[in-house]
């Protein structure tokens, strides 16, 4: 059923115009348990038909009756209502065929192109490199028109007015024919042309006043409507535009006519198709009422009957290409009037009887200039040729050779990734780069932290892309981030997977450890052919991750006669590895010593071999960048100090008048034997370990993570974290407590649920001399409560 469901649910966007077709279904494990995914085109829609779809299987299988066209047209609806419009979803297209990068900024038509200090808005057809003073000018009439007028471009006659005295001094003035509209409306609104009476002309009047105080009244100018573009002060087409009409027959009336153009197959709902449908609404039921007819009147043969004031393709109007008709005097004044206006995309509206000879010859006019033109008419014209418009546009905001892309070095793995993540983001600050990151602490720009929390999701991700004042991105990516949204990138320049440890296992559908390396695959899988993924050869599941990638691999590890990195060097690849006390980057048999580990701080002279690992993908990923040196490297690494601001929650040392603190984030058993590991090389009288267990994790990890403290740690006490994610505090205790006995059943244990009591405890019954290691879940929260301690030491 779960299959069924999938297909329904992609079949009724097809229906509605959304052409998608990707889909899997699989079992959980449970019967009659499905993970159903499916592609969709736009979210909203996809999130109503896996709903529908749902419901439309379920009256199937109950065989009751079921309105199924009433889904499909909701789906319409909801397209119409999220996705960019014509013009900005071809510029959208447009970039993404050149590999440029674009984030949707709201629901309506804002959107980034490209990342970081290389990005670029546009908002519909307007650019982050339009003119304010330009759209200004161009939404203001009157004031185009003078501006037009003063450098002798032909304009209609007219004036503005606000009054109906006003009005009636224009109709002596210019007499009828008249145009009246707002002065500052846009796509038609509130305009009413070819009026010929008094009474018509009031009725405009108050029509225009709906949209402002200020009303242009203007000659009509007789001949035909043609849009003429030009991007970036360069002619790009001409479209001429026909408003929305039906040819009599002799035979059937308006209403059986438009039904009848209504079934031309390329016409749709809104902007489905070439063409809209024609509706009925308030400016045809005025524009029969002025011409005397009803949807009953049978037209003559061969008369054409208007039904929309004005040509836009969203009421139904068509469009035919002319740009190759268009005399080269008129080219001119075209790319001059938008120099004149100083818009660099700019629609030209004017009223000619034809563009093959000029404008200022045929008694043709410039209606307006439009700021924000729409595209449409000419990418899908009824008539002609189809032109790219926007090519001009992305070239224009992305000169050859610049694609809008800032440098991105993506972190995955099980343990290590945060003080990777933060290590190569320091090593690049380091080197001048204007770098934002993302770790389960928070995310920072330019090391000032904007978000706190766990923030390794695509939402923080795309936080960091879409800043302006960041030239360099390296972002932690964790499991539940990939499983739940996937990444904020399509493509990075490096990725670094770490390793891959039993964590996780049991959630969210991944139930092995090999499941969780294709979870973390999804990485790698994102590098550009010319970038690299740097694996862990010690590792078998990540470095099998190879054999699917699609771009250059490098490889670390702690051993550098590992036959992996030996044979990869032989063949003239990059490694780094630890070689005789030092952090070491091979190329090919080439050793190139970046430091002495011992000199790092980060590697507590050596004894923390976790932090050495660690340092490993971070030394290569930034190695890779050729304005990133060597000594910029060294410079980073010994400048990166651990402690609570550089590596919140990582081996960070609080060391009170009569015993010490230590705080790791270890909560997994891959993290806690390395955790166990450092400490074993500690010289303190007593090694007591403040110890949790995550809820959400197996019996057996849990159970893994009390053996595991019982070898390490001289006593114990139990706490338990805020969240207990689905257990309960018993559950968590009892775990551990059969994981610490089965190890050794005489350790001392004690059990103080409260993370704050049980630090609390600490403090006033601490033994002297004392190392505590306190496993923190919420890093932030154990961190203030330690500082807290430590301050009332101070004052005491």
């Amino acid at each position: 059923m779960g299959h069924v469901i999938e297909h329904i649910a992609l079949e009724i966007q097809t229906l509605a115009g959304m052409d998608t077709g990707f889909g899997r279904t699989r079992g959980t494990g449970v019967e009659g348990e499905y993970y159903v995914v499916f592609s969709y085109m736009e979210e909203d829609a996809g999130v109503y038909a896996a709903r529908a779809a749902v419901r439309i299987t379920k009256a199937l299988a109950d065989n009751t009756e079921y309105n199924l066209e009433e889904d499909i047209q909701k789906l319409r609806e909801i397209r119409e209502d999220t996705r960019l419009g014509p013009s900005t979803g071809c510029i959208v297209e447009e970039a993404a065929k050149r590999n440029i990068p674009y984030i949707r900024l709201n629901k309506q038509s804002l959107v980034q192109l490209g990342y970081g200090v290389h990005q670029k808005r546009i908002r519909a057809t307007i650019a982050s490199t339009t003119s304010n003073i330009a759209v200004d000018i161009a939404c203001d009439k009157e004031e185009t028109k003078l501006l037009l007028e003063a450098a002798e471009i032909p304009v209609p006659r007219g004036t503005v007015i606000r009054t109906e005295e006003g009005l009636k001094d224009a109709v002596e003035k210019f007499k009828y024919p008249l145009v009246i509209k707002p002065i500052d409306g846009n796509h038609g609104k509130g305009n009413t042309t070819n009026i010929n009476t008094w009474e018509q002309a009031t009725r405009a009047f108050e029509a225009a006043k709906v949209y402002g105080r200020n009303v242009i009244v203007e000659k009509f100018i007789t001949g035909y409507d043609f849009r003429c573009l030009v991007i970036n002060n360069k002619f790009i087409c001409a479209a001429l535009r026909t408003p929305a009409s039906v040819v009599g027959d002799g035979v059937h009336n308006i209403q059986w006519l438009i039904d009848e153009t209504n079934k031309d197959p390329r016409r749709g709902f809104g902007h489905e198709k070439v063409l809209t449908q024609i509706t009925i609404d308030q400016f045809t039921q005025k524009m029969m009422d002025d011409a005397g007819i009803t949807l009953e009147t049978i037209p003559s043969k061969g008369e054409r009957v208007l039904l929309k004031p004005t040509a836009n393709l969203s009421t139904g109007g068509t469009s035919s290409d002319v740009t190759d008709e268009v005399h080269p005097a008129n080219i001119f004044m075209f790319e001059r009037i938008a120099k004149i206006i100083g818009l660099d995309i700019c629609g030209i509206d004017v009223m000619a009887n034809d563009l093959r000879t000029p404008v200022s010859e045929n008694g043709g006019a410039i209606l307006e200039v439009n700021a924000a033109p729409g595209f449409r008419m000419h990418i899908e014209p009824a008539e002609g040729l189809a032109r790219n418009v926007a090519e001009p546009v992305i070239d224009m905001l992305f000169p050859k050779g610049s694609i809008g892309r800032i440098p991105i070095i993506a972190v995955t793995g099980t343990n290590g990734k945060t003080t990777t993540t933060r290590l190569t983001a320091h090593i690049a600050k380091n080197a001048g780069k204007k770098v934002g990151y993302t770790t389960s602490d928070g995310v920072y720009i330019q090391n000032q932290l904007m978000m706190r929390g766990d923030c390794t999701g695509p939402i923080s991700s795309t936080f960091v892309l879409k800043d302006p004042t960041v030239d360099f991105a390296v972002l932690e990516c964790a499991r539940g981030g990939i499983l739940k949204n996937g990444l904020a990138f399509q493509n990075c320049d490096v990725a670094i997977v770490t390793n891959v440890a039993a964590d996780h296992i049991g959630l969210g559908g991944i139930n092995t450890v090999e499941q969780m390396a294709k979870v973390k695959g999804v990485v790698p899988e994102t590098v550009f052919p010319h970038g690299y993924a740097i694996l862990n050869a010690e590792d078998d599941l990540v470095y099998d991750l190879r054999k699917g990638l699609n771009c250059n691999i490098a490889l670390f590890s702690m051993d550098e006669n590992n036959p992996r990195i030996k044979k990869h060097c032989a063949e003239g690849g990059l490694a780094t590895v630890y070689e005789n006390g030092y952090v070491t980057i091979m190329k090919g048999n080439w050793k190139i010593r970046v430091m002495a580990a011992k000199d790092i701080p980060l590697t507590y002279e050596g004894k923390a071999v976790h932090n050495i690992a660690n340092c490993l993908p971070a030394v290569m990923a930034t190695y890779l960048y050729r304005d990133i040196t060597i000594e910029d490297i060294r410079q980073g690494l010994q400048t990166f100090i651990p402690g609570e601001s550089l590596t919140p929650g990582r081996l960070n040392f609080f060391h009170f008048k009569n015993f010490t603190f230590l705080a790791d984030f270890a909560h997994n058993p891959h993290g806690l034997r390395l955790l166990g590991d450092f400490v074993g090389k500690l010289d303190y009288k007593v090694k007591i370990g403040v110890i949790s267990g995550t809820g959400d994790r197996r019996d057996e990890d849990i159970r893994e993570l009390g053996a595991i403290s019982a070898n390490i740690f001289d006593e114990i006490i139990i706490r338990c974290d805020k969240n207990l994610r689905g257990r309960t505090a018993e559950e968590i205790i009892s775990l551990l407590q059969d994981g610490i006995n089965s190890v050794n059943t005489n350790l001392p244990v004690k059990v103080i649920p409260n993370e704050n009591e049980a630090l609390e405890y600490v403090y006033a019954h601490h033994i002297p001399g004392a190392l505590y290691i306190v496993m923190c879940d919420v890093v932030a929260g154990a961190l203030d409560k330690i500082k807290e301690l430590k301050a009332r030491e101070e004052k005491s």
